[in-house]
């Protein structure tokens, strides 16, 4: 073929142009919800227009992002924790910027690459009684690998798990889900049994059979925003030790300094997972990243002989660009402190809020830990509210806190969620970046909600077209 400056394939019109991303996002990003809905999961895009959450966002910066209008947003879900450190840290986007600029030779999968051992590193300093860890793309792989090496390192079949845990949706990941309503109809999964988070007694009856390889907990629950009880790590941990089995942490939301502390196992002094996953905020919001951190021991058990050096893997797991993503992230945390601003900011988050439970007979129980808080509402007591909270009941349970999730966005441009299916509470889990202007904001827009919901108005008439909503789509 006939090329033009060494490479370029010549034709009578000149060179081909090259891939403009710009150009195609101005020429096609108008069909986005078109596109979801014919290629895509098309619940999605339904799902957003009946709540009226289907707004197109243009730019964003840390906690904050702008509409095509120009009206900033405040972000209190951070992508579902992804965006720990906020959106476009200008530090991890250089970091990118550099790795790519490098032109490393990535994944040649026979080579002991530095990016891997210098993060894993970094990573275990934080968690000084571990000593290896497997790198792989997500929070529901970092589980899987857990799960993997716990069952290899204790030879037995059979994990535990609590009562309304998530911990991801693939296979095995799904078979230690607390949440009936995301296994139904994906069966059979790994044998597995659940317990309720904080029963010591359940714990010891099931180790009882001899048959389990590890306990999966979350030591802050995202569904709901329950925390283990004081003590239950701990106490925990010494019953499967001395039934040889298992820890295991699962901090992939709680990790990172969510908690206000490096990670949420840190809170009660004792504890010591043999193993603990992370992912979302590792990735600095740019690359998909999770982890694996484990014992020697362990991890001794799984790569047991030079033959079984691959014996567990991951195509993309310790990439160049995840890896610095996640040096990047440790490097900004370490500077700025984060941990500190997230026990800061939290306690003023979470104070303010329970400040206004006396206040409000539908808001029952503020709580949580740093900037992980869970805000419950539950039945008044006045007539006049009951009768209101039972029909939006009847309907569909979760439907007063989404009343107070809509209006939360498009009146006063937050960014909020309920908490799980069927439950009466919102989970903020903002941008770690967030300051106290954020946090009054917050504040003082959720107040305002409160106030229209004590006294009725238009809040009860969006609750009424929620209920239409839920009875059509039974």
């Amino acid at each position: 073929m006939t090329t033009v400056d060494g490479g370029t394939p010549a034709t009578g019109a000149g060179p081909a142009p090259g891939f403009d991303l710009r150009r195609l996002l101005a020429e096609r990003g108008g069909e986005r919800y078109a596109l979801h809905t014919r290629h895509l999961n098309p619940q999605l895009p339904r799902m957003l227009r009946t709540l009226g959450f289907d707004k197109v966002y243009e730019r964003a910066e840390g906690a904050h992002f702008w509409d095509a209008e120009g009206n900033d947003h405040l972000d209190m879900l951070a992508g579902f924790g992804v965006m720990g450190l906020g959106r476009h840290h200008p530090v991890i986007r250089q970091a990118l910027h550099d790795v790519l600029d490098l032109s490393l030779p990535d994944l040649t999968r026979f080579d002991c690459p530095p990016l891997p051992g210098l993060l894993a590193e970094r990573l275990l300093a934080y968690t000084p009684h571990l000593h290896r860890a497997f790198f792989c793309s997500s929070g529901t792989e970092a589980v899987e690998t857990a799960l993997k090496f716990a069952r290899r390192a204790t030879g037995r079949p059979r994990v535990l798990h609590c009562a309304h845990s998530f911990h991801g949706l693939t296979t095995g990941a799904l078979s230690v889900n607390g949440e009936r309503s995301f296994r139904e109809g994906f069966g059979p999964l790994l044998p597995d049994t659940a317990v309720p988070l904080g029963d010591l007694d359940a714990l010891r009856r099931e180790l009882r059979a001899g048959d389990v390889a590890a306990l999966i907990v979350e030591p802050v629950q995202g569904k709901g925003v329950h925390a283990a009880p004081p003590g239950y790590l701990r106490a925990a941990q010494e019953l499967l030790h001395r039934h040889k089995a298992l820890l295991i942490a699962d901090e992939v939301q709680t990790g990172l300094g969510r908690t206000g502390d490096f990670h949420a196992h840190q809170h009660e002094d004792g504890v010591e997972p043999d193993l603990v996953c992370l992912a979302k905020a590792l990735s600095g919001g740019y690359v998909p990243v999770g982890a694996t951190l484990g014992t020697d021991e362990v991890f001794a058990k799984v790569y047991s002989s030079m033959d079984r050096a691959l014996v567990h893997s991951a195509s993309f797991g310790a990439n160049a660009q995840a890896m610095a993503a996640g040096l990047a992230v440790l490097d900004v945390m370490e500077r700025e402190d984060t941990v500190a601003h997230v026990r800061r900011v939290g306690e003023r988050l979470r104070s303010r809020l329970a400040a206004l439970v006396p206040r409000y007979e539908l808001l029952h129980e503020v709580r949580g830990r740093g900037l992980m808080i869970g805000i419950e509402f539950g039945r008044p007591e006045s007539l006049r509210l009951r009768s209101r909270w039972a029909m939006l009941q009847a309907a569909r349970k979760g439907l007063f806190a989404q009343m107070v999730v809509a209006p939360l966005l498009h009146r006063h441009r937050i960014l909020t969620q309920v908490s799980g299916d069927h439950l009466e509470v919102i989970k903020l889990i903002p941008p770690l970046v967030v300051d106290e202007a954020d946090v009054d904001r917050f504040v003082d827009a959720f107040t305002q909600v409160m106030d229209e919901a004590q006294d009725g108005g238009l809040l009860w008439e969006f609750g009424r077209t929620l209920v239409r909503q839920a009875v059509v789509h039974r």
